[in-house]
């Protein structure tokens, strides 16, 4: 059980007292785990998902002028770490099959300006990296692969976050592997992760992992690919339970060439087909005891237009961001009962849904 190991591994540390040291054991054999799992040549931890973006486009070079291509409807400090480098996010649309970055639209998006790809898996899905592959690397575009919702999945047969030049994880509060904050970067280049290894440290790491944060990671990291199973099989019950019902649909299944790791269970959520708003959907699952929410805001939707370039319309990120619905991970381990209570739930709002809207007005802003 991995809550025996996280407390086998808080009072070691603290009879050790490795909790408190600046440079121990735990966070290069975190890194050597990392580098082993992923099978690249560099893993280097840093303080967070959020951080380890920066690093990575710092250290393929991304600087002032610049431009990143992003999907429109990505994580928001994606975009913000743009920006932090005087670079302009380039917004494309989202696969309307999956609501995940859309390949297709790459080649439009690109400039000379171009320096980078940013690619995020997200709520349970996975993006074809090896259409982006065939478009950038002719380019001579470099790829930054965000797996941070999808550590330990896999795309015919290799690990999220070694097909770009760059991948990045996330050990934040309520992520798969998680000590509370932290971070990784992935890379086989050696000039990148010298280029992020001169840029963090300052007579000491600018942007440190903790031994304790990476103490914790570690058995999460050994028993992961067995809970990503676990997760797997769960979504494919709950979707098969669900099939039929109306304006509810799973935006990736597991295949057996993708494999997702399913922090979150992505939804399409058709309001006029289920007979309630996205807010009453949500707020009457939460009534239930069933962790489902809202997805992220759409770049294009919560930013001004001055600080980025949009190729194209955008319908599809705007569809999402009025859409997507997550259910959040830790259910999906919590057996038959749980499973069987998620649907169960679903199925009694969808049956009372008229009702529900008679006594909870709609709210359809974001």
């Amino acid at each position: 059980m991995l809550e025996d190991a996280t407390k086998d591994v808080l009072r070691s540390m603290v009879e050790s007292g490795d909790w408190g040291r600046y440079h121990g054991r735990f966070v290069p054999e975190l890194c050597r785990q990392l580098s082993e799992y992923h099978a690249v040549e560099h893993a280097l931890a840093c303080c967070s998902g959020t951080a380890a973006i920066e690093l990575a486009l710092r250290g393929i070079g991304v600087q002032e002028g610049d431009e990143v291509i992003l999907a429109a409807y990505d994580f928001k400090a994606n975009f913000q770490n743009v920006l932090h480098l005087k670079a302009t996010p380039v917004l494309i649309d989202l696969d309307p099959a999956t609501f995940q970055f859309d390949p297709s639209q790459l080649t439009a998006a690109i400039t000379p300006k171009t320096r980078a790809i940013l690619v995020s898996h997200l709520h349970g899905g996975v993006v074809d990296m090896r259409q982006i592959r065939k478009i950038a690397a002719p380019a001579g575009i470099a790829i930054v692969e965000d797996a941070c919702q999808n550590p330990g999945a896999t795309l015919y047969g290799r690990r999220a976050g070694t097909w770009g030049d760059v991948g990045v994880l996330s050990f934040g509060g309520s992520k798969l592997l998680t000590s509370g904050r932290g971070g990784a970067i992935l890379t086989s280049q050696s000039v990148i992760a010298e280029r992020i290894k001169r840029y963090v440290l300052r007579g000491n790491d600018a942007y440190p992992l903790s031994e304790i944060q990476a103490a914790l990671v570690i058995p999460q990291l050994e028993a992961l690919d067995t809970m990503n199973e676990r997760r797997g099989n769960a979504v494919c019950r709950i979707c098969s339970a669900l099939t039929g019902l109306e304006g509810l649909a799973a935006l990736q299944l597991p295949t057996e060439e993708l494999q997702p790791g399913y922090y979150k269970l992505g939804f399409r959520f058709t309001a006029s087909r289920f007979g309630l708003s996205r807010e009453q959907f949500v707020s009457a699952l939460r009534a239930e005891e069933i962790a489902m929410d809202a997805g992220f805001r759409s770049n294009h939707l919560i930013h001004g237009s001055r600080r980025f370039r949009a190729v194209g319309e955008l319908t599809e990120a705007t569809r999402a961001d009025q859409e997507i619905v997550t259910l959040h991970h830790p259910v999906l381990l919590e057996g038959d009962a749980a499973i069987r209570q998620v649907v169960e739930a679903i199925r009694k709002v969808h049956h009372y849904a008229s009702q529900i809207a008679a006594v909870a007005p709609p709210n359809d802003g974001p």
